[in-house]
C-alpha cells in the first residue's frame, strides 16, 4: 500500500514543470517565512531539494544572507543516517549521495541535533494528520525520533497531500505542513 502511494505521488511530482515547481515553491517560502515557528527559530535544519521537491535552494540562500544559522544534512548511506552540518555559504555545497547537494568534506561542521529548533522535512507525500511518506530509506524517521525539542515542518505541493498515509511504529508525524495553498497545523 505504502509503496503504491509513494509511486503515485512520485509520478505526480515528476510531472510538474520546473516553472510550476519554482512558482509553487515561492508561495510555500512566503508562507513558511511568515510563520511564528520560523521567525522564532535560531537554528534551522533545511533539506536541500532535488528531483522536483519543494525548492529550498532560495530559502537556504535567503537565510544565509540574513545570518540565520542553517544546518543541512549529509547522507551516510552505509548506516542510512544523517550527519548534520552548519552551512555558512551556498558555495560550500557539492553533489553528494543520491545526487543531493551537501557540504564539501573540508567544510563539514557537525552540529548536535539538540541545538536545532526547527526541521524543514521533505516528503513524497503527507496527510493532514502530519503523517508522511518519504523515499522509504528511513533517514528522516531516525532523525525526527532524536529531535525531541525541534518543531518539524513538512513542505509539500498541494497535490502531495493525500487522505491518509499508512504508518508503522517508527513513523513520526510532522507538526505543520505548508503547501502553496495552506498551512496545516497537525497537532
Amino acid at each position: 500500500m505504502k509503496k503504491e502511494i509513494r509511486k503515485q505521488l512520485k509520478e505526480i511530482r515528476k510531472n510538474l514543470s520546473k516553472n510550476e515547481v519554482f512558482e509553487k515553491s515561492k508561495k510555500i517560502k512566503e508562507k513558511l517565512f511568515e510563520t511564528r515557528e520560523f521567525k522564532q527559530a535560531s537554528t534551522i535544519l533545511f533539506y536541500v531539494s532535488y528531483d522536483n521537491e519543494v525548492y529550498t535552494h532560495n530559502m537556504i540562500k535567503d537565510c544565509i544572507f540574513k545570518n540565520v544559522k542553517i544546518i543541512v544534512p549529509i547522507s551516510v548511506e552505509k548506516t542510512r543516517s544523517l550527519i548534520l552540518s552548519r552551512l555558512k555559504s551556498w558555495n560550500d555545497l557539492v553533489t553528494g549521495s543520491y545526487g543531493i547537494l551537501e557540504p564539501k568534506k573540508d567544510m563539514i561542521k557537525e552540529i548536535p541535533i539538540d541545538e536545532i529548533d526547527l526541521i524543514i522535512v521533505p516528503g513524497v507525500g503527507f496527510d493532514i494528520s502530519g503523517r508522511r511518506i518519504g523515499h522509504g530509506k528511513g533517514y528522516y524517521d531516525k532523525l525526527l525520533k532524536k529531535a525531541k525539542k525541534a518543531i518539524h515542518i513538512g513542505l509539500a505541493f498541494e497535490n502531495q497531500i493525500v487522505k491518509e498515509i499508512p504508518t508503522n511504529s517508527h513513523d513520526l508525524p510532522v507538526h505543520i505542513i505548508i503547501t502553496e495553498e495552506r498551512i496545516i497545523y497537525c497537532d
